[in-house]
């Protein structure tokens, strides 16, 4: 059996993140998310808001009051769900094995991946450059065996961090984790803990399931695994794909219809490489063509294709005609890619107010 690539990613401090990049101005002051009003509470705030104690979920009038100077914008979910998307999106041309758990954070399984030399390490730091410059946010990301870890490594080196536990370091690396870490361990629980001498996983490895499970019932052999970094929880899909694409920006823009044609090849290449690792078995409904010239207006045309497996440079080739007329154009980017037919999707009759 392989062993499991996991890694954890996390925007930092999201709603904020979005904010500051769209109005440059309050990237340099304290500034909160919600909280406005009498009695609003914070969503979250940036990191010079939490340099004053203000945290997410706290009452508007306590983080004034705790900074003075601190700066107040409404949440704007719409925004936010469509850079969610972007990110979601960037982390699925990755793998299909993508859990979301927020708008913000989600679990990816890279075990079979082979792109970036199959190094899970190349693919985080990948993927922190892609949304960095795709989306202008900044995601940390932890890399390990398991999603327990990856969690915790996530948070590791934020903001704008990268961390990774290796197979080899996890026994170094649980010993000398604080309690507080694990996931269900609040004050209540640390304080318990503490009060048996226990601090670091370590002292809860010397400790014996028995003592825990005694103390805490079912959590305490849940406490037991997790200080042993121990967790095969599986990555969770709960989104089935629709369409596999691939697509490159051009160092030099292509000089009109031959110039794509040459590099049509290698892109179907990539395209059927990416559909045997990802999408065996599902069947091809759709082929499409997406162009974006030098002035960055962008273009994509489908076509019904039924009964393809494996698509070739040909089968794209009216698409392209039909796509590129004009040969003063340059094109600074294109794609190639497959829709999939949904068999198993139930047909239903909306009602009328759906």
């Amino acid at each position: 059996m392989p062993q499991r690539k996991i890694i954890h990613v996390d925007c930092d401090c999201f709603y904020a993140a979005v904010e500051m990049r769209d109005d440059p101005s309050l990237r340099d002051v304290p500034l909160a998310v919600g909280g406005d009003g009498g009695r609003g509470v914070v969503t979250t705030c940036n990191y010079k808001a939490r340099a004053y104690g203000v945290r997410s979920a706290m009452p508007g009038s306590e983080a004034r009051r705790l900074c003075p100077g601190l700066v107040t914008v409404p949440t704007n979910m719409g925004k936010y769900r469509a850079v969610s998307q972007q990110v979601m999106a960037i982390l699925r041309d990755m793998t299909d094995l993508v859990e979301p758990l927020s708008l913000d954070e989600a679990f990816l399984d890279v075990s079979e991946i082979t792109d970036h030399k199959g190094s899970a390490t190349l693919m985080a730091r990948h993927l922190r450059e892609r949304v960095q410059r795709e989306t202008g946010i900044t995601i940390s990301a932890g890399v390990a065996p398991n999603k327990f870890l990856a969690k915790i490594a996530s948070d590791w080196r934020k903001p704008d961090g990268l961390f990774v536990i290796t197979p080899d370091e996890v026994d170094a690396f649980v010993q000398a984790l604080p309690v507080e870490k694990l996931f269900g361990v609040g004050q209540v629980t640390a304080g318990k803990l503490h009060a048996l001498g226990v601090t670091t996983c370590g002292d809860m490895q010397a400790l014996g399931v028995e003592v825990l499970i005694e103390k805490f019932g079912k959590q305490g052999y849940r406490l037991f695994e997790m200080a042993h970094g121990r967790d095969e929880r599986p990555v969770v899909v709960s989104r089935v794909a629709k369409s596999v694409s691939v697509e490159r920006t051009f160092s030099q823009d292509l000089a009109g219809k031959a110039a794509c044609e040459s590099v049509m090849p290698s892109l179907v290449a990539d395209l059927n490489l990416r559909l045997a690792r990802k999408s065996r078995d599902k069947p091809i409904h759709k082929l499409f063509v997406k162009i974006r010239y030098s002035d960055f207006s962008t273009h994509t045309l489908e076509r019904v294709r039924d009964q393809i497996s494996e698509p070739e440079a040909t089968d794209y080739q009216p698409l392209l005609d039909e796509l590129v007329t004009r040969e003063d154009r340059p094109v600074r980017l294109m794609g190639v890619g497959v829709r999939f037919r949904n068999d198993e999707a139930p047909v239903t009759q909306l009602r009328l107010f759906d």
